[in-house]
C-alpha cells in the first residue's frame, strides 16, 4: 500500500491525530484488509516526510506525552484510503481533541522554519509553493502571515 499525503491526512484526521507508530500501525491494518499485503517501510517513510514538507500533515506537540501527534494539515484535502474506515474500531483508540491555537501557532512556526530555510537556499519553486501554502495556513488557522508572504515576495523579485 502507498499512500498518498491526503490519504494520510485522511487517516490521521480519523482519530484527531495519531503518533507516528499508530499511523504506521493504521496503514498497515488497512494493506492488510485491502489486499494481505504489508505495507513498504521506506516508502511510507517518504511518504510522511514528503506529506510534512507540504504541510498536508503538521507535528502537534503534547505537553503531556512526549510523541509528537501527526495532524491534517492545512494543504491537505483529507481522503480515507479503502479499507481504512474501520481501522479506528480495530486500533481501539479514541478521537483526540486538539488545541486548534497551539497547533496553529506551532505550524506556523514551523512555516517561519521553511520561509527562511527556501530563501537562503534561493530555490524559487519552494518560495512559490510557500505563498500557496501562507494562505491555506491563514485560512486553516487563526495566524496572520502578511509579514512571512511579504519576504517570500521580495526572495522571488
Amino acid at each position: 500500500m502507498n499512500a498518498t499525503a491526503d490519504e494520510l491526512a485522511g487517516v490521521v484526521d480519523l482519530f484527531g491525530g495519531l503518533t507516528r507508530a499508530e499511523l504506521e500501525r493504521a496503514l498497515s491494518e488497512a494493506a492488510y484488509r485491502a489486499d494481505g499485503r504489508s505495507v513498504d517501510d521506506a516508502a511510507l517513510s517518504a511518504a510522511i516526510t514528503d506529506a510534512l514538507d507540504s504541510f498536508a500533515l503538521v507535528r502537534y506537540e503534547r505537553s503531556d506525552d512526549p510523541s509528537p501527534l501527526l495532524v491534517a494539515g492545512p494543504t491537505a484535502f483529507p481522503s480515507v484510503p479503502d479499507h481504512a474506515e474501520d481501522v479506528p474500531h480495530i486500533l481501539g483508540i479514541d478521537r483526540r481533541d486538539l488545541d486548534r491555537k497551539a497547533l496553529g501557532e506551532s505550524t506556523s512556526e514551523r512555516f517561519v522554519e521553511a520561509v527562511d530555510d527556501a530563501i537562503e537556499r534561493g530555490d524559487q519553486d519552494r518560495l512559490e509553493e510557500l505563498i500557496d501554502v501562507s494562505y491555506d495556513l491563514e485560512a486553516w488557522a487563526p495566524v496572520d502571515l502578511t509579514t512571512e508572504r511579504n519576504r517570500l515576495t521580495e526572495a522571488l523579485d
